[in-house]
């Protein structure tokens, strides 16, 4: 799972009351959604994970590449709004988050320039060489935001096409740099390099608690982020049991209180994911 406050929220909120549950121990092993796949790759004949937390994008990846197992069909399983079911039963979702634009404060305040409306924003001839996008191929948030940019251009996720043939000459010049993952962004907004770029409010909170000055707007057309933990090898069964409705509602307090904005699921009180031992969010 990705580590930082995402990996610290769980530890401290969720996994201890599941732990004591169930009879278990938690283990995390940090990093981002490629480094986990990368991990997870490596050690396909021998797993040694047995769940995973992974961006949308990523997760796909990893249930093509045969790294997943469908999940057991058990009451926590039938608990979930069906939405939150991917294809096959081969992730589930937990919560509701979002991708929109980040800005440097710091730099917009010397430059007097207005907060980010929109994703045609990082198009503006101003952000030349100045805009930080993340590879669609490793980030969700590069991802979310192309998809986005492909939606105005006319396109949709099945036709990618008008957004491919317009980003070279949209958004392309402004890109000073296409990184793998978000960890560059806080270093590229200190030194200056890096204007606006693709990322969650829970991104900029952590930034902001290290002093970093970065700011979120919400476009006005936005995109909700997918993680996702999927089950690699067998669990003991106690991982699977239902836990009581009180237990949910106290894990999904203390999660969302600290990571994100709970979006939540229409009818739902609960995170059925963590008693049915898998964890994710999805895109809506």
């Amino acid at each position: 799972m990705n580590g930082g406050n995402f990996e610290k929220t769980y530890t401290q909120n969720v996994f201890p009351d599941f732990e004591k549950a169930n009879g278990v121990k938690v283990v995390v092993v940090p990093g981002t959604s490629s480094d986990i796949l990368a991990k997870a790759t490596a050690a396909k004949g021998n797993p040694q994970m047995n769940l995973m937390f992974l961006d949308d994008g990523v997760m796909v990846r990893a249930i093509g590449a045969g790294l997943c197992e469908k999940i057991k069909d058990t009451p926590a399983l039938a608990d979930l709004t069906p939405g939150a079911r991917l294809k096959n039963d081969m992730a589930v979702g937990i919560d509701l988050g979002m991708t929109g634009l980040a800005y440097n404060k710091k730099m917009f305040e010397e430059k007097g320039w207005a907060p980010p409306t929109s994703w045609m924003d990082l198009a503006d001839p101003k952000y030349k060489e100045a805009v930080v996008f993340q590879s669609a191929a490793a980030s969700s948030f590069g991802l979310h935001a192309f998809l986005m940019f492909n939606r105005i251009q006319g396109g949709d996720e099945k036709n990618v096409e008008p957004g491919f043939s317009k980003f070279k000459d949209t958004i392309g010049p402004n890109v000073l740099e296409y990184i793998p993952s978000s960890a560059k962004i806080s270093e590229m907004v200190q030194t200056g390099e890096a204007a606006i770029f693709p990322l969650t409010p829970t991104a900029v909170a952590a930034h902001q608690e290290k002093n970093i000055p970065v700011e979120y707007a919400q476009p006005s057309t936005t995109v909700a982020p997918f993680v996702c933990d999927v089950r690699l090898a067998p669990w003991p069964d106690a991982l699977v049991a239902t836990r009581t409705r009180r237990s949910r509602r106290q894990a999904r307090s203390g999660a969302a209180g600290d990571v994100w904005r709970p979006g939540g699921f229409p009818g739902q009180t609960s995170i059925p994911a963590l008693q049915s031992g898998f964890v994710v969010s999805f895109l809506g």
